[in-house]
């Protein structure tokens, strides 16, 4: 159960983190849509794992096969299936694993709840699970694209490292000259830097994932229980470490008055537009024609390289030291996984609109 994402466009994801494969199943993609191979492919280079010093040392291509609904290079409107073989798996590093539970990780919970769990990189709860989000959220950007829906993502903070101003202060075509991926050339080598000495330490560190969409159409999302912004931010939280969300000026906002909120209209040549855009491009939960903007935190990854106190299975004290190749922080890998939620629920919410009138 609970392995699907979406309404009318719906990803089911399977596979686990040391089997012998990921993939998914997308259904409700609509049908004639150009897909561009080299594209997916690319989406899922910028998360692999071992793209710089400051990630992951596991070596994967993650090269995706795709299995149906994809007939001359266009969607068929059937279900298209896909999967990404695993190659790389070093299962003997978890083997000091199995019989203890790490700390801030889903071992207990999941051993609780299903009376079994595959320790060897998490299983189901690893964040290589997202290689299925990544690969259907690159169809959904397609799709999107042909509407004139665009979405970039960037890292806008590392630990103490931030970004000062919003994204309109920022050339967003640099996110990718850095492995950081962040549009701030001079913040991005301090990002680095900090996420490099922590990951000499054995410690990781967090952060957060800015993300930015333009072209939304109005009236994206419903006015009670299908508001677009909950639907994102379920959305976000949904991914591996993500601990919180907010759209527009979120917490910020709080320090105004409502007279200084208030994102007042005018009539710009015909069109109703608004002068400031605090509300990030949502209001009663639909979209405004706006530009939507929002942010991901992600907390430090749980997987130290240092020895932790902790319990075994038998609820005996006892300590861990982790052993492997892990990522010092999640944020440089984490940002295509941001835009391909995003798309997906863009692209859900789309279609969603497209029943609302006759």
């Amino acid at each position: 159960m609970f392995n699907s994402f979406g309404n009318i466009l719906r990803l089911t994801s399977f596979g686990e983190s040391h089997g012998k494969g990921i993939g998914g199943v997308i259904d409700g993609f609509p049908a004639g849509i150009t897909i561009d191979m080299d594209f997916v492919q690319k989406e899922l280079d910028r998360r692999r794992p071992g793209q710089s010093r400051i990630t992951t040392a596991r070596k994967e291509g993650d090269k995706v096969e795709f299995l149906s609904g994809i007939f001359e290079g266009k969607s068929t409107g059937c279900p298209i299936g896909f999967i990404v073989w695993n190659e790389n798996q070093h299962s003997d590093d978890y083997n000091n694993l199995k019989e203890v539970y790490r700390p801030s990780h889903a071992d207990y919970t999941y051993k609780v709840k299903y009376g079994i769990r595959d320790h060897r990189g998490g299983g189901r709860s690893s964040a290589r699970e997202t290689i299925s989000r990544v690969v259907a959220g690159a169809l959904a950007k397609m799709a999107l694209n042909q509407l004139g829906i665009h979405i970039t993502a960037y890292t806008s903070q590392v630990g103490p490292i931030r970004l000062e101003e919003n994204y309109t202060a920022y050339d967003l075509d640099l996110i990718e000259t850095n492995p950081v991926r962040c549009p701030d050339p001079e913040k991005a080598q301090e990002m680095e830097d900090l996420i490099f000495k922590i990951k000499g330490e054995g410690d990781t560190i967090g952060g957060v994932v800015t993300c930015v969409v333009k072209g939304c159409p109005i009236g994206l999302g419903q006015p009670i229980y299908g508001k677009l912004h909950a639907a994102l931010g379920a959305a976000m939280l949904s991914i591996n470490a993500a601990k919180a969300f907010e759209y527009g000026d979120g917490f910020k906002g709080l320090k105004q008055k409502g007279s200084e909120q208030n994102d007042v209209f005018y009539n710009n040549n015909g069109r109703i537009e608004t002068r400031t855009n605090h509300s990030g491009g949502i209001q009663g939960g639909i979209s405004n024609g706006q530009d939507i903007y929002f942010r991901v935190a992600f907390k430090p990854v749980a997987t130290v390289l240092m020895e932790q106190h902790t319990v075994n299975i038998d609820g005996v004290d006892t300590t861990l030291k982790a052993r492997g190749r892990h990522d010092p922080c999640v944020l440089p890998r984490a940002v295509p996984i941001v835009e391909a939620m995003t798309a997906l629920t863009l692209l859900d919410y789309y279609l969603i609109d497209r029943t609302t009138q006759l």
